[in-house]
């Protein structure tokens, strides 16, 4: 990471816990000083004071960004003591779920550059994917280098609407669990039909992992994907005659999941 600006004004980090980390592994691999990170983590790991970072001390007066990575819970107490930073040249990241650009501009001041990221735990191996949306102050400029921040552990896209937020939340904020529940169906059903549980599990997990890696890498649509592997009348089609039911498969089972996840986000949002 070659921020010049960065390296020179300071990144606060507020909050270090599996995102938080996770985004940090990612700057010092890409080259970010450690000495320009300033880490406010009451509870920090062992990996985190093993870093060069500057862990609990005095806050450098004028960062370049504040990224903040408390639980949303903990914000009321957390943001106090960042007002100094509102209004002006600072920018503030914030990757806490369920909290609105507006809250920020109601503590920090209504100038304030703020931007709003919505990560995903595959971010802690750095396959993650991060919508962002900035408000209208912040830069375009502002804008890239919170690109070039979240990039560290994966891809980022940029929403046209916060409103887009709580989709976002519903397919790919809380998806990954989603897909951790397939894999515990799929071993379930495995053991169901007479396999060993370990056996199981080793499939369902290697299945799950290499069909989103070919998904990802072939840049095919994951229709025909699908189509290649289904032989008419062979056993890919029965299985699929159940899971694409129009009434009780996948399809509106997951449109219900999404919606859910998108509701209660919307819920979280406006308290």
């Amino acid at each position: 990471m070659k921020d010049g600006e960065i390296a020179r004004r300071g990144l606060v980090l507020l909050g270090c816990g599996k995102m938080g980390s996770a985004m940090l592994e990612g700057w010092l691999a890409r080259g970010l000083p450690a000495s320009s990170v300033f880490v406010n983590e009451p509870y920090p790991s062992d990996w985190l004071k093993a870093q060069r970072v500057v862990l609990n001390k005095d806050l450098p007066q004028d960062p370049a960004i504040v990224l903040i990575a408390v639980k949303p819970q903990m914000m009321a107490e957390a943001l106090p003591s960042l007002i100094p930073y509102g209004n002006g040249t600072t920018l503030f990241l914030s990757v806490a779920a369920g909290v609105t650009i507006a809250n920020y501009e109601k503590s920090l001041g209504e100038e304030t550059p703020v931007i709003r990221a919505m990560p995903n735990t595959p971010a802690a191996v750095g396959q993650g994917i991060t919508a962002i949306i900035g408000n209208a102050s912040a830069s375009a400029a502002q804008m890239d280098q919170a690109e070039e921040l979240l990039s560290a552990v994966g891809e980022v896209v940029r929403l046209e609407d916060e409103a887009q937020m709580d989709a976002v939340t519903g397919v790919s904020g809380s998806g990954p669990a989603y897909v951790f529940h397939m894999i515990e169906c799929l071993a379930a059903a495995g053991e169901a039909e007479g396999l060993a549980p370990e056996l199981a599990l080793q499939l369902a997990r290697a299945t799950v992992a290499g069909a989103g890696a070919l998904a990802m890498q072939s840049g095919i649509a994951p229709g025909e994907l699908r189509r290649n592997v289904t032989s008419p009348n062979g056993t890919t089609q029965a299985g699929l005659e159940v899971l694409m039911n129009d009434d009780s498969g996948l399809p509106p089972l997951v449109r219900a999941t999404v919606a859910a996840a998108a509701n209660r986000s919307r819920e979280l949002a406006n308290g």
